[in-house]
Protein backbone atom coordinates (compact mmCIF):
# COMPACT_ATOMS: atom_id res chain seq x y z
CA UNK A 1 0.00 0.00 0.00
CA UNK A 2 1.29 3.27 -0.96
CA UNK A 3 1.08 6.48 1.53
CA UNK A 4 -1.29 9.10 0.47
CA UNK A 5 0.06 12.95 -0.28
CA UNK A 6 -1.07 15.93 -0.33
CA UNK A 7 -0.64 18.12 -4.23
CA UNK A 8 1.89 20.23 -2.35
CA UNK A 9 4.22 20.77 0.90
CA UNK A 10 2.01 22.52 3.21
CA UNK A 11 4.68 25.09 4.22
CA UNK A 12 7.97 26.15 2.57
CA UNK A 13 10.00 28.46 4.21
CA UNK A 14 12.76 30.00 2.08
CA UNK A 15 14.81 32.96 1.69
CA UNK A 16 12.04 34.96 0.69
CA UNK A 17 10.00 34.33 4.02
CA UNK A 18 12.83 33.82 6.72
CA UNK A 19 15.48 36.84 7.09
CA UNK A 20 18.50 35.80 7.62
CA UNK A 21 18.50 37.19 11.33
CA UNK A 22 15.65 35.29 12.13
CA UNK A 23 17.45 32.24 10.85
CA UNK A 24 20.67 32.93 12.91
CA UNK A 25 18.79 33.61 15.93
CA UNK A 26 17.15 29.89 16.07
CA UNK A 27 20.67 28.68 15.19
CA UNK A 28 22.95 29.92 17.61
CA UNK A 29 21.74 33.17 19.18
CA UNK A 30 18.66 34.13 21.12
CA UNK A 31 15.04 35.55 19.61
CA UNK A 32 11.74 35.95 20.92
CA UNK A 33 8.07 36.26 19.01
CA UNK A 34 4.49 35.88 19.76
CA UNK A 35 2.88 32.82 18.97
CA UNK A 36 -0.39 32.64 17.10
CA UNK A 37 -1.71 30.58 19.64
CA UNK A 38 -4.83 30.21 21.97
CA UNK A 39 -5.57 30.25 25.64
CA UNK A 40 -8.16 28.54 27.85
CA UNK A 41 -7.88 28.60 31.44
CA UNK A 42 -9.79 25.41 33.42
CA UNK A 43 -10.90 26.19 36.93
CA UNK A 44 -13.23 24.98 39.60
CA UNK A 45 -12.64 22.14 42.56
CA UNK A 46 -12.08 19.73 39.45
CA UNK A 47 -10.36 21.27 37.12
CA UNK A 48 -7.16 19.21 37.38
CA UNK A 49 -8.97 15.82 37.42
CA UNK A 50 -11.14 16.87 34.45
CA UNK A 51 -8.29 17.91 31.97
CA UNK A 52 -6.32 15.02 33.21
CA UNK A 53 -9.07 13.15 31.76
CA UNK A 54 -8.47 14.63 28.03
CA UNK A 55 -4.76 15.11 27.61
CA UNK A 56 -2.22 12.15 26.81
CA UNK A 57 0.14 13.69 29.13
CA UNK A 58 -0.35 13.39 33.21
CA UNK A 59 -0.99 17.30 34.73
CA UNK A 60 -1.84 15.28 38.23
CA UNK A 61 2.15 14.03 38.09
CA UNK A 62 3.20 17.42 37.21
CA UNK A 63 1.72 18.92 40.38
CA UNK A 64 1.39 22.82 41.18
CA UNK A 65 3.71 24.91 38.77
CA UNK A 66 4.11 21.72 36.54
CA UNK A 67 3.80 22.18 32.88
CA UNK A 68 3.11 19.46 30.55
CA UNK A 69 2.82 18.73 26.70
CA UNK A 70 0.42 16.75 25.11
CA UNK A 71 -2.81 16.39 22.99
CA UNK A 72 -6.78 16.20 23.45
CA UNK A 73 -7.88 13.14 20.65
CA UNK A 74 -10.83 11.88 19.57
CA UNK A 75 -12.34 9.10 20.77
CA UNK A 76 -10.63 6.74 18.20
CA UNK A 77 -6.93 8.50 19.24
CA UNK A 78 -6.49 10.72 16.79
CA UNK A 79 -5.47 14.17 17.20
CA UNK A 80 -7.85 16.94 17.31
CA UNK A 81 -5.10 19.16 18.75
CA UNK A 82 -1.63 19.61 20.75
CA UNK A 83 -2.29 21.50 23.84
CA UNK A 84 0.64 22.59 26.47
CA UNK A 85 -0.68 22.53 29.92
CA UNK A 86 0.20 24.59 33.04
CA UNK A 87 -0.74 23.20 36.46
CA UNK A 88 -0.96 26.61 39.22
CA UNK A 89 -2.73 25.67 42.09
CA UNK A 90 -6.41 24.16 41.15
CA UNK A 91 -6.43 26.07 37.58
CA UNK A 92 -5.33 24.49 34.35
CA UNK A 93 -3.91 27.25 31.78
CA UNK A 94 -3.98 25.57 28.17
CA UNK A 95 -2.70 26.73 25.55
CA UNK A 96 -3.08 25.30 21.94
CA UNK A 97 -2.44 26.37 18.26
CA UNK A 98 -4.89 29.03 17.07
CA UNK A 99 -5.68 26.15 14.41
CA UNK A 100 -6.95 24.43 17.33
CA UNK A 101 -9.61 26.63 19.11
CA UNK A 102 -12.40 24.79 17.84
CA UNK A 103 -11.33 21.85 18.77
CA UNK A 104 -10.16 22.63 21.99
CA UNK A 105 -13.14 24.55 22.67
CA UNK A 106 -15.85 22.00 21.46
CA UNK A 107 -13.80 19.25 23.50
CA UNK A 108 -13.86 21.37 26.84
CA UNK A 109 -17.65 22.62 26.40
CA UNK A 110 -18.88 19.15 26.05
CA UNK A 111 -16.51 17.08 28.82
CA UNK A 112 -16.29 19.69 31.95
CA UNK A 113 -19.43 18.75 34.08
CA UNK A 114 -20.10 22.62 34.98
CA UNK A 115 -20.08 21.59 38.98
CA UNK A 116 -16.16 20.35 38.32
CA UNK A 117 -15.11 23.03 36.49
CA UNK A 118 -15.39 25.45 33.93
CA UNK A 119 -13.26 26.82 31.42
CA UNK A 120 -12.80 30.62 29.65
CA UNK A 121 -11.39 32.11 26.86
CA UNK A 122 -8.43 34.89 27.93
CA UNK A 123 -6.43 34.47 23.96
CA UNK A 124 -6.81 38.53 24.13
CA UNK A 125 -6.41 39.31 27.54
CA UNK A 126 -2.75 37.38 27.99
CA UNK A 127 0.64 38.12 25.57
CA UNK A 128 2.70 34.72 25.00
CA UNK A 129 6.04 35.57 24.14
CA UNK A 130 8.14 32.67 23.27
CA UNK A 131 11.99 32.79 23.20
CA UNK A 132 13.87 30.44 21.05
CA UNK A 133 17.88 29.58 20.11
CA UNK A 134 20.46 28.57 22.29
CA UNK A 135 21.58 31.52 24.06
CA UNK A 136 17.45 32.17 24.86
CA UNK A 137 17.70 30.81 28.35
CA UNK A 138 20.88 32.84 29.14
CA UNK A 139 19.66 36.06 27.64
CA UNK A 140 16.52 35.55 29.73
CA UNK A 141 18.43 35.57 33.20
CA UNK A 142 20.75 38.57 32.27
CA UNK A 143 16.68 40.24 31.59
CA UNK A 144 16.13 39.74 35.01
CA UNK A 145 13.34 36.76 34.73
CA UNK A 146 13.05 33.97 36.83
CA UNK A 147 14.35 30.72 35.15
CA UNK A 148 12.43 27.81 36.59
CA UNK A 149 13.42 24.06 36.39
CA UNK A 150 12.29 22.45 33.09
CA UNK A 151 8.56 21.24 33.26
CA UNK A 152 8.15 23.79 35.66
CA UNK A 153 6.59 27.24 36.03
CA UNK A 154 7.18 30.20 37.76
CA UNK A 155 6.14 33.79 38.70
CA UNK A 156 7.50 37.43 39.06
CA UNK A 157 7.48 40.62 38.35
CA UNK A 158 9.49 42.11 35.94
CA UNK A 159 9.62 46.12 35.81
CA UNK A 160 6.15 46.46 37.20
CA UNK A 161 4.73 43.59 34.73
CA UNK A 162 3.61 40.53 36.63
CA UNK A 163 4.34 37.37 34.38
CA UNK A 164 4.71 33.73 34.11
CA UNK A 165 7.98 32.18 32.77
CA UNK A 166 7.52 28.46 32.10
CA UNK A 167 9.89 26.12 30.51
CA UNK A 168 9.15 22.83 28.69
CA UNK A 169 10.53 19.64 30.60
CA UNK A 170 11.84 18.15 26.86
CA UNK A 171 14.85 19.43 25.30
CA UNK A 172 15.36 20.17 22.71
CA UNK A 173 11.54 21.75 22.56
CA UNK A 174 10.49 24.15 20.35
CA UNK A 175 11.05 26.98 21.95
CA UNK A 176 13.40 27.48 25.50
CA UNK A 177 11.18 29.52 27.42
CA UNK A 178 7.31 30.65 26.96
CA UNK A 179 6.05 34.13 29.11
CA UNK A 180 2.68 34.82 30.37
CA UNK A 181 1.57 38.38 30.75
CA UNK A 182 -1.77 39.68 31.48
CA UNK A 183 -0.70 43.24 30.66
CA UNK A 184 1.26 44.23 28.09
CA UNK A 185 5.24 43.40 28.37
CA UNK A 186 6.81 46.40 26.31
CA UNK A 187 9.41 46.56 28.89
CA UNK A 188 9.80 43.00 29.05
CA UNK A 189 10.24 42.64 25.79
CA UNK A 190 12.73 45.92 25.78
CA UNK A 191 14.97 44.05 28.23
CA UNK A 192 14.89 41.41 26.62
CA UNK A 193 16.33 43.26 23.67
CA UNK A 194 18.81 44.60 25.73
CA UNK A 195 19.89 41.31 27.11
CA UNK A 196 20.49 39.76 23.76
CA UNK A 197 17.00 38.24 22.36
CA UNK A 198 16.35 39.85 19.69
CA UNK A 199 12.62 40.08 18.21
CA UNK A 200 12.20 37.39 15.82
CA UNK A 201 9.01 36.26 12.97
CA UNK A 202 6.17 34.13 13.60
CA UNK A 203 8.86 31.94 10.89
CA UNK A 204 11.53 31.88 13.10
CA UNK A 205 9.07 29.61 15.20
CA UNK A 206 8.58 27.23 12.37
CA UNK A 207 12.29 27.15 11.60
CA UNK A 208 13.07 26.33 15.76
CA UNK A 209 10.51 23.57 15.79
CA UNK A 210 11.67 21.86 12.80
CA UNK A 211 15.07 21.69 13.66
CA UNK A 212 14.26 19.61 16.96
CA UNK A 213 11.85 17.39 15.12
CA UNK A 214 8.75 18.96 16.86
CA UNK A 215 4.81 18.41 14.84
CA UNK A 216 2.64 21.11 14.09
CA UNK A 217 -1.08 20.97 13.69
CA UNK A 218 -1.57 21.46 9.95
CA UNK A 219 1.47 20.18 8.89
CA UNK A 220 2.46 16.86 10.62
CA UNK A 221 -0.61 16.25 12.27
CA UNK A 222 -4.28 16.74 10.53
CA UNK A 223 -7.00 14.73 11.39
CA UNK A 224 -6.38 11.06 11.16
CA UNK A 225 -2.81 11.46 12.87
CA UNK A 226 -1.96 9.04 16.13
CA UNK A 227 0.39 10.62 18.60
CA UNK A 228 3.07 7.94 18.25
CA UNK A 229 2.76 8.49 14.10
CA UNK A 230 4.73 12.07 15.19
CA UNK A 231 7.14 11.76 18.15
CA UNK A 232 4.59 11.74 20.77
CA UNK A 233 6.52 9.09 22.46
CA UNK A 234 9.98 10.96 21.79
CA UNK A 235 8.86 14.25 23.26
CA UNK A 236 7.35 12.80 26.23
CA UNK A 237 3.75 13.98 24.61
CA UNK A 238 2.39 10.59 26.10
CA UNK A 239 1.60 8.70 29.06
CA UNK A 240 1.28 5.24 29.65
CA UNK A 241 1.11 5.32 33.55
CA UNK A 242 -1.72 7.45 34.47
CA UNK A 243 -5.42 7.08 34.50
CA UNK A 244 -8.30 6.93 31.60
CA UNK A 245 -8.53 9.59 29.07
CA UNK A 246 -10.39 9.80 26.05
CA UNK A 247 -9.05 8.23 22.74
CA UNK A 248 -6.55 5.86 25.30
CA UNK A 249 -7.20 2.49 24.34
CA UNK A 250 -6.25 3.22 20.90
CA UNK A 251 -2.89 4.49 22.04
CA UNK A 252 -2.58 2.01 24.66
CA UNK A 253 -2.98 -0.91 22.46
CA UNK A 254 -0.93 0.69 20.02
CA UNK A 255 1.91 1.16 22.62
CA UNK A 256 1.45 -2.29 24.03
CA UNK A 257 0.14 -4.62 21.12
CA UNK A 258 1.51 -3.27 17.54
CA UNK A 259 3.44 0.11 16.20
CA UNK A 260 2.60 2.85 14.24
CA UNK A 261 2.28 2.19 10.45
CA UNK A 262 3.64 5.75 9.77
CA UNK A 263 6.64 8.09 11.82
CA UNK A 264 8.16 10.84 11.25
CA UNK A 265 11.57 11.65 10.23
CA UNK A 266 14.24 14.34 8.54
CA UNK A 267 14.94 15.52 5.62
CA UNK A 268 18.15 17.03 4.27
CA UNK A 269 18.43 17.94 0.48
CA UNK A 270 21.43 18.60 -1.63
CA UNK A 271 19.13 21.04 -3.83
CA UNK A 272 16.11 23.13 -3.56
CA UNK A 273 12.68 20.40 -2.87
CA UNK A 274 9.71 21.11 -5.36
CA UNK A 275 6.64 22.66 -3.26
CA UNK A 276 4.11 20.90 -5.84
CA UNK A 277 5.23 17.87 -5.03
CA UNK A 278 5.17 16.23 -1.55
CA UNK A 279 5.96 12.43 -2.23
CA UNK A 280 8.61 11.07 -0.77
CA UNK A 281 9.66 7.68 -3.23
CA UNK A 282 12.31 5.07 -2.54
CA UNK A 283 12.61 2.05 -4.98
CA UNK A 284 9.80 3.72 -7.04
CA UNK A 285 7.65 3.43 -4.37
CA UNK A 286 5.39 6.07 -2.81
CA UNK A 287 5.92 5.99 0.83
CA UNK A 288 5.59 9.20 2.36
CA UNK A 289 4.25 12.71 2.66
CA UNK A 290 7.05 15.88 2.72
CA UNK A 291 5.46 18.14 5.17
CA UNK A 292 7.08 21.10 5.75
CA UNK A 293 10.47 22.10 4.46
CA UNK A 294 12.53 24.93 5.43
CA UNK A 295 16.15 26.95 4.20
CA UNK A 296 18.55 27.09 6.71
CA UNK A 297 20.62 29.93 5.83
CA UNK A 298 23.60 29.63 8.42
CA UNK A 299 23.86 26.26 7.03
CA UNK A 300 23.42 26.43 3.55
CA UNK A 301 21.12 23.75 3.03
CA UNK A 302 17.35 22.64 2.99
CA UNK A 303 15.69 20.27 5.94
CA UNK A 304 12.56 19.37 6.54
CA UNK A 305 10.00 17.01 8.11
CA UNK A 306 8.00 13.66 6.30
CA UNK A 307 5.76 11.16 7.50
CA UNK A 308 6.96 7.88 6.23
CA UNK A 309 5.79 4.70 6.09
CA UNK A 310 7.12 1.89 8.42
CA UNK A 311 8.87 -0.17 5.82
CA UNK A 312 11.22 2.41 3.86
CA UNK A 313 14.95 1.76 4.75
CA UNK A 314 16.06 4.84 6.37
CA UNK A 315 19.46 4.02 6.07
CA UNK A 316 19.27 4.95 2.45
CA UNK A 317 18.48 7.84 -0.11
CA UNK A 318 15.40 8.93 -1.24
CA UNK A 319 13.39 11.30 -3.77
CA UNK A 320 11.29 14.17 -1.44
CA UNK A 321 9.07 16.77 -3.39
CA UNK A 322 11.16 15.77 -6.59
CA UNK A 323 14.80 15.95 -5.43
CA UNK A 324 17.45 13.78 -3.84
CA UNK A 325 17.33 13.83 0.20
CA UNK A 326 19.07 11.48 2.93
CA UNK A 327 16.81 10.85 5.65
CA UNK A 328 18.35 12.27 9.18
CA UNK A 329 18.07 11.47 12.62
CA UNK A 330 15.94 13.90 14.83
CA UNK A 331 16.39 16.39 16.24
CA UNK A 332 18.41 18.08 13.69
CA UNK A 333 20.06 20.20 15.98
CA UNK A 334 21.89 18.27 17.84
CA UNK A 335 24.03 16.90 14.70
CA UNK A 336 25.54 20.51 14.39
Amino acid sequence: MTAPAPASIPLVLDETHLIPSDASAVVSGAGVAVPDVVVFDVSGPGAVGCVQGLLTSDIEKAADNGCVYGAVLTPKGMIQTDVWATRRGGEVRLCAPSAGRGALADVLSRSLPPRLARYVEVTGRVEVLRLIGPRAVEAAGRAGLPLPEMGRAATAEVGGTPLVVIRPSQEPAPFALEIQSDRDAKDVRGRLAQAGAMPVTEAALELSRVLVGWPRLGAEIDEKTLPQEVRFDEVGGVSYTKGCYVGQETVARLHFRGHANRGLVGLEWGEAPEPANAHVVQDDRTVGTVTTAVWVEPWGTWVGLAKVRRELDRTRGVIAAGAPAAIVTLPFGLRR
